[in-house]
């Protein structure tokens, strides 16, 4: 059994989940994402090194980081997750970075203010409490998780490759110009951006699509918008991507909003 239930807020998303079966695909969010695994044992790669995650573990994803996703075993697996905006983000702590530096910790005070938050969104609760319950869950996450991370060469060019990608989104990877852009081979840049982003330009490209497919669908309530305005050549497509980084397909995605 496979269930997926997203909900909105005007600031977060959030998504109750439990499944047996069903294996995420190495993607990554633009947003930070933090949850709770409630049963079960939640195994992932996280930047290419296994992290298992048990009951009550709270899992801190940082922006643009890579990851799978399965349930260890036949029994399967509960949790909820929270996708926070890096800009609502950054206002509350005042224009600071989060910085994970420990994929998986057992606090029972941060998966308390995390189940809160999940249950609010998800029960439709006001956004004045919504928003007060984000407010204290970020400030419990920079407590101990801002690094002051100063970046360097590489991150400069993995920054601007994902730029560049960012802003032709509907069209196809033009990996000759990105290479042009940075004097490199083919193979040198593919090898440069997948040591440090942890995913090939391709698959971070197509997860760009993808992202900013959901974007669309959630400004427009039109998963065909989404379609035409992302570059994917039909909903099936589309749907077949998105069931890969979200468990539902993007017009499941699109009912569970409404």
């Amino acid at each position: 059994m496979e269930l997926f239930n997203y909900k909105k807020s005007s600031d977060v998303l959030a998504l109750s989940a439990s499944f047996t079966d069903f294996t995420y695909k190495k993607h990554c969010h633009e947003e930070y994402a933090v949850g709770v695994t409630l049963r079960g044992i939640q195994q992932y790669h996280l930047d290419g090194h296994y992290q298992a995650s048990h009951q009550n573990g709270v899992m801190l994803f940082n922006r643009e980081q890579s990851h799978d996703g399965s349930s260890y075993d036949k029994a399967g697996i509960d949790y909820v997750m929270l996708y926070l905006k890096p800009e609502v983000v950054e206002d509350i702590l005042g224009k600071k970075e989060l910085r994970f530096s420990t994929p998986i910790v057992y606090d029972p005070q941060l998966a308390r203010s995390i189940l809160m938050l999940n249950h609010a969104v998800q029960s439709g609760q006001d956004e004045a409490k919504c928003s007060e319950l984000l407010f204290s869950l970020v400030h419990l996450l920079s407590q101990s998780e801002i690094d002051t991370h100063i970046p360097g060469t590489r991150d400069g060019l993995v920054r601007k490759a994902k730029e560049m990608m960012f802003s032709r989104f509907d069209d196809v990877l033009k990996l000759d110009d990105l290479c042009t852009e940075f004097n490199m081979s083919k193979f040198q840049f593919i090898r440069e951006f997948k040591s440090h982003a942890g995913i090939s330009p391709y698959q971070f490209f197509l997860n760009c699509k993808v992202e900013h497919a959901r974007q669309a669908i959630e400004k427009h309530q039109d998963v065909y918008s989404a379609v035409a305005e992302c570059g994917f050549v039909d909903l099936t497509h589309l749907n077949r991507h998105f069931k890969r980084v979200f468990g539902v397909t993007a017009y499941e995605y699109m009912l569970q909003l409404n």
